[in-house]
């Protein structure tokens, strides 16, 4: 497929980058906490597992991304998943969706695979009035607001599997949701939540550098926890969100 080679090689440096990065593993092993907290006992796939991290805090789920590694179970494209109907309890997606070309069918595709009064939990891109600076301007994924996310488009085989639109999440769950609950009646909204205003930025995420040491991690997300009422519908870079099949 187009794209592949890259694909691959980003797997091994995100993985390369994990583990030589402190204040990253801390910033995302709370996003992974927080998940699971929120999950079904049972069977539990994990889409876009990248460098296969949820296994640290969840024994037993099945990873997959869209190349295959060492590290995964499977290659899945999350439009056209490769898991026979009402076969997982829990779907697990950290920084998938604004992947996703096809929401549409997609989560057709995440119903189909789910059992009744199954969990889906995501973690992507929040658009606020300060985060949208930072995604737009030093971020390599665009930001379209303009996109409508309930369309589906025709496929491309120019596009690659990491292109994105990280307006995607905010305009399902907080620009459009009386759309989303019309659209995807498989699906009851439980949770849409602001999550993280300073130490995801300072960490600089998946890149080399960090601005914010490891050891400060833990008790800067404590602290942001008690603002977010306040600030997170100016300035939360991270939205949360929790589905259920009906």
């Amino acid at each position: 497929m187009p794209g592949a080679a890259p694909a691959a090689a980003h797997l091994d440096s995100y993985r390369a980058t994990w583990r030589n990065k402190a204040a990253l593993r801390a910033v995302y092993g709370d996003y992974y906490r927080r998940m699971v907290k929120q999950l079904n006992p049972g069977p539990t796939l994990e889409l876009g597992a990248g460098s296969g991290q949820l296994r640290e805090h969840l024994k037993g789920a099945v990873l997959t991304d869209i190349q295959t590694a060492p590290w995964l179970d499977a290659a899945a494209d999350a439009q056209a998943l490769p898991f026979r109907t009402a076969c997982f309890e829990n779907i697990v997606m950290l920084d998938v969706l604004h992947h996703v070309e096809n929401p549409p069918q997609f989560f057709a595709e995440a119903a189909r695979v789910l059992r009744p009064g199954g969990r889906m939990v995501m973690l992507e891109p929040a658009i606020t009035p300060l985060s949208a600076l930072f995604y737009r301007y030093l971020h390599p994924e665009p930001v379209d607001m303009g996109q409508d996310p309930f369309a589906s488009p025709a496929a491309s085989p120019e596009r690659g599997p990491y292109d994105a639109n990280q307006a995607i999440p905010t305009l399902l769950f907080r620009r459009q949701r009386a759309r989303f609950e019309h659209h995807f009646p498989d699906f009851r909204l439980l949770l849409v939540r602001n999550l993280s205003l300073f130490v995801y930025p300072l960490s600089g995420g998946y890149r080399r550098w960090s601005l914010v040491p490891a050891f400060l991690v833990r008790p800067l997300l404590c602290a942001e926890d008690g603002l977010l009422v306040l600030l997170g519908p100016v300035m939360a870079f991270r939205l949360f969100v929790l589905l259920e099949r009906r």
